[in-house]
């Protein structure tokens, strides 16, 4: 309608239906390229396995973003496909953009961390630090943006995984990186209040431009 004001999101004029299924594509391609590593990984003679992160080996920090889509065999894989493509999808539901740069943030500093941190001798690979990011993204970003549907569905996450997270946390399971989940998770946090923030700020900026003026002039943005 001509003279009506049109209120553009950061994805564009999406219907949720549509942002939903381009969600489900994205995690689906993501965990399908992860498959397709471990088969070539396989294939290779796990040749791929070079690709985890070695501590404190200078040379090593070229793999602090690849190590991420690398694995130790199928059933390391099968454990982190399911969490990772459901945690992704509701954290990719905010926004697909804000999305990426959440995962991004999670990758690099969980890579550094686990450089950093891990016991000497040891090689770090998998997705398991994105996913307790996105875990610990999703459980305060609803907090963060006072958004009451974001905030029920923090509280389902840790209800569903909240007990298995506090184990990837305990130093006593052998063949585990706690510390690549810890520092993951606290990644995800800080993405929260980094990205959350914006993006709620942003949000409450537009609400108050269309209200129109009040009392003191109009809302400034």
């Amino acid at each position: 309608m001509t003279g009506t004001p049109v209120v553009r999101t950061a994805e564009g004029e999406w219907s949720r239906g549509d942002r939903a299924k381009a969600t489900a594509k994205l995690m689906l391609g993501w965990v399908a390229l992860l498959w397709l590593l471990e088969v070539a990984d396989v294939v290779s003679g796990h040749a791929l396995d070079g690709f985890g992160i070695v501590p404190r080996t200078p040379s090593e920090l070229v793999d602090v973003v690849p190590a991420s889509f690398i694995h130790f065999g199928f059933a390391h894989l099968a454990a982190n496909s399911v969490p990772l493509l459901i945690l992704g999808f509701l954290a990719a539901l905010g926004g697909i953009r804000r999305f990426v740069a959440v995962c991004a943030l999670v990758i690099v500093a969980d890579g550094l961390g686990v450089w950093l941190i891990s016991p000497s001798g040891t090689n770090t690979a998998g997705a398991s630090g994105l996913v307790f990011g996105l875990f610990g993204f999703l459980l305060l970003t609803g907090f963060v943006e006072r958004r009451p549907l974001g905030v029920v569905v923090g509280l389902l996450v840790a209800a569903v995984w909240g007990g298995s997270m506090l184990a990837g946390l305990a130093p006593t399971q052998s063949g585990v990186s706690w510390q690549g989940h810890l520092v993951g998770l606290v990644a995800g946090v800080a993405a929260a209040f980094v990205l959350g923030r914006r993006e709620g700020g942003a949000a409450l900026r537009t609400r108050r431009a269309t209200q129109g003026p009040q009392e003191g002039g109009w809302y400034r943005p």
